[in-house]
């Protein structure tokens, strides 16, 4: 496989969004940059991290129309698509952190029954919309970490899934768990949400970018010398606000001034550490809206976001090689 040049695409949209012109311009747009993939993200709802029911609310969520609409369009413009539906919690916390303690004996073992079945028919569905709607790759996860543990249940869901998609499929870790878990050798690919702390000091030069980046890699090496498994970088970005390459995942620190040169850096310094890796699979750097702000604002933006700014030329000229 070539490496995947991608983008997560249209995050945050809601009922009918995908559905615009706006949106299908902001697709336009994207593969202007050299992008041949896209991870189209979405979510859906669970109560809290100890709620045991995923559901769907179309007030918000998009819907099954929505996906098949933009996915049409997205494969009329040559583009490939990664599938990934997400789990988000209304109370505020962390995906990561939906658990059951193991305190509760049998009691854990049946909530963890309960919240794997309907996590289960969660994936399931959209399985079958990747499937119907020819998607090159589907995400069976992301940043689950306190369920990685579950191998029996996360092995019996990727045999659901295999049952009725037949593209790769990858499941998405967050950094700081390059150990892996027994079930990641069932997947095709490992990706990880690759937002690691590479600069010690607001503005950090390119010099000490690379040199950030030489601790994750190594990390990130022997998590494919374990499984043998390429890693997709299925998140990584950076905001183009100073000192953000300090906590690339940050998204609530919005008093924080702009600077291109901090996200340019973070876009060159990652190209430069992993393109030329034959065990990494690509990108998909996040993220690209489905809704974008006017182009001449792109220089005092300060989100994750690269439309009209510095980090946009880096792309396009490794996109193009």
């Amino acid at each position: 496989m070539n490496k995947i040049r991608g983008f997560t695409f249209g995050w945050g949209a809601k009922r009918g969004e995908y559905q615009t012109v706006k949106c299908t311009d902001a697709l336009e747009q994207l593969k202007q940059t050299g992008t041949e993939w896209i991870s189209l993200s979405f979510w859906t709802w669970c109560d809290s991290v100890f709620s045991r029911r995923i559901y769907f609310d179309y007030s918000y969520t998009v819907t099954d129309a929505d996906l098949c609409f933009i996915i049409k369009h997205a494969k009329s413009m040559n583009l490939k698509v990664c599938l990934k539906p997400v789990v988000n919690s209304r109370d505020g916390m962390w995906r990561g952190l939906i658990r059951f303690p193991d305190s509760l004996g049998e009691n854990g073992t049946d909530y963890w029954r309960e919240w794997f079945s309907s996590y289960t028919d969660f994936i399931l569905h959209y399985a079958e919309i990747a499937e119907k709607s020819q998607c090159e790759m589907f995400c069976i996860g992301c940043e689950m970490s306190s369920t990685e543990h579950r191998t029996v249940e996360w092995n019996n869901l990727i045999d659901r899934v295999r049952s009725i998609y037949s593209g790769k499929i990858v499941y998405n870790a967050n950094h700081g768990m390059e150990d892996g878990k027994e079930w990641f050798r069932n997947l095709d690919y490992i990706g990880i949400s690759a937002y690691y702390e590479i600069a010690r000091i607001p503005g950090s030069s390119l010099k000490e970018m690379l040199e950030g980046w030489k601790s994750p890699m190594d990390r990130l090496h022997d998590l494919y010398k374990k499984f043998h498994k390429k890693i997709i970088m299925m998140e990584i970005g950076c905001r183009s606000a100073r000192g953000c390459a300090m906590f690339p995942w940050d998204y609530l620190k919005t008093d924080l001034p702009c600077d291109e040169n901090e996200q340019a850096n973070f876009y060159l310094s990652a190209f430069m550490t992993f393109w030329c890796l034959p065990w990494i699979g690509g990108f998909f750097w996040w993220d690209w809206s489905h809704f974008l702000y006017d182009r001449e604002k792109g220089s005092s933006d300060t989100g994750f976001g690269i439309y009209g700014k510095k980090a946009e030329n880096i792309v396009r000229e490794w996109y193009s090689r």
